[in-house]
């Protein structure tokens, strides 16, 4: 459905959480407050997706922030719609706009770096908004990572002059291919996250290892508790 008609003001925010995120919102009962304001929620992981099936209110597929991204750029380019994409590192505009020419040609994109260390409540998250507004656009894409991009969209998501603001991390960088993703039957098979582990493992290691099993964790403690409940 959101890549099917001119996304319509005013903005409807897209988050697309993971096992990590997961883990993040039942530790942090403010963030998750937040965080449950978004619009739409799918489920990045079949961990995930997996647990909603343990858990008796299962969840019908896998939707990962990189397909959405380049469902909605190939879109983009078929029905005109306008991009804005706050992300990346800072001073890349350039190289990332040539980029985008070669991968989604056509594409309308308009692209911002913001500051390593980019604050949602800060002078230059206002500034963010004030950019975006002026490019006007249908789609926005925060690949900020989490929770950085999730806490600015649905913070100033009202204020917004756009259709979708979909927060989708590391997509932009699969999209163009700085980054490889995994073989398709990986992705499937819930093992897309050994091959990231793989590819970056100073960067991720924390993350599957040791709050992986913490996940698990969680899973059972919410499973035993609606046993409890329907007793």
């Amino acid at each position: 459905m959101l890549c099917e008609q001119v996304p319509q003001r005013p903005a409807k925010v897209v988050v697309t959480p993971n096992v990590d995120h997961l883990l993040s919102l039942a530790e942090d009962p403010d963030l998750q407050r937040i965080y449950s304001k978004a619009d739409f929620k799918f489920a990045d992981g079949m961990p995930v997706v997996w647990a909603s099936r343990c858990l008796g209110a299962a969840l019908p597929e896998r939707v990962t922030g990189a397909d959405l991204f380049v469902a909605l750029c190939q879109q983009a380019v078929a029905r005109r719609w306008r991009v804005s994409i706050l992300g990346g590192t800072p001073g890349q505009e350039a190289l990332l706009a040539k980029r985008f020419e070669e991968v989604f040609p056509g594409l309308q994109v308009a692209i911002l770096c913001p500051a390593m260390g980019f604050d949602y409540r800060s002078e230059e998250a206002n500034a963010a908004v004030n950019w975006v507004n002026g490019t006007a656009p249908d789609v926005v894409f925060v690949c900020l990572g989490f929770p950085r991009q999730d806490l600015w969209s649905i913070t100033y998501r009202h204020r917004l002059d756009a259709g979708l603001v979909l927060c989708v991390g590391a997509a932009m960088e699969f999209a163009l291919g700085f980054k490889v993703r995994a073989p398709r039957w990986m992705q499937v098979s819930g093992l897309e996250w050994s091959w990231r582990l793989a590819s970056e493992p100073r960067k991720l290691w924390r993350r599957y290892l040791l709050r992986g099993p913490k996940f698990a964790v969680l899973v059972f403690r919410a499973w035993r508790s609606s046993l409890k409940a329907g007793l």
